[in-house]
């Protein structure tokens, strides 16, 4: 039986669409661009704020990136305020992970947000204590999808990387469950597609929580059977 589940942050445990909308377009009305639509945010997305930044500036017309300095100043001081804006779990999250903790299963949060708003983020909807760990950017780790923060975090609770499962939304996540060497669940709820998470063949592709309880039951030991078929 897995021992630990490890989960992405934005769209896998909290659609946090809006307040990433809100953050980007308040920056780069500084710069006179804007706005930028959820289609292109959902692809901006899963690789750290700089990235984000970046893609955006580029998508904007600011090829050469001119503000590109400026304009992080100014998405750290707008995440700030915004980076809790219209945030809500995923319907049957709350559910699954209770269900998790009740069975003994360590859960950790292993994101590219910036730490300190990670830990704001997911404390204000799940509360404080409630994940085993939470692991942002900032805090040393090399970002996603480099494995060392969902390795780390294994190491940490005495478990092999074969005892937990990753759970993401973007190619981005695929591919650090891969790299960690852990069993990969593609979640559809987030911002990507079916056909991206699919690409990189990971072991349950589920659409609700729900899908992948069974994986869970004391009778079950690990068989995929019926499970969040890809």
């Amino acid at each position: 039986m897995y021992q630990c589940c490890i989960f992405d942050l934005d769209g896998t445990i909290i659609n946090t669409l809006h307040s990433l909308k809100k953050t980007v377009n308040e920056t780069i009305k500084q710069f006179g661009y804007g706005p930028i639509d959820e289609y292109h945010v959902r692809y901006f997305v899963g690789d750290g704020y700089k990235k984000l930044v970046e893609r955006t500036l580029v998508y904007c017309g600011d090829t050469e990136l001119t503000h590109y300095e400026e304009a992080l100043t100014v998405y750290d001081e707008m995440f700030k305020k915004y980076c809790l804006y219209q945030m809500e779990p995923y319907a049957g999250m709350p559910e699954f992970l209770k269900m998790l903790k009740e069975k003994g299963i360590r859960i950790a949060v292993v994101t590219n947000k910036a730490h300190d708003r990670a830990v704001e983020c997911v404390e204000t909807v799940y509360g404080p204590g409630f994940f085993d760990k939470i692991t942002g950017e900032g805090k040393g780790m090399k970002c996603k999808p480099d494995p060392e923060g969902a390795l780390k975090t294994a190491e940490e609770f005495h478990v092999e990387p074969s005892e937990c499962l990753y759970f993401g939304d973007t190619n981005t996540d695929m591919k650090t469950g891969i790299n960690a060497g852990m069993d990969t669940v593609g979640v559809l709820w987030g911002f990507r597609d079916r056909e991206e998470l699919e690409a990189f063949k990971p072991k349950y592709i589920i659409s609700h929580p729900d899908e992948i309880r069974s994986l869970f039951n004391e009778t079950n030991e690990n068989s995929p059977a019926s499970v969040g078929e890809r």
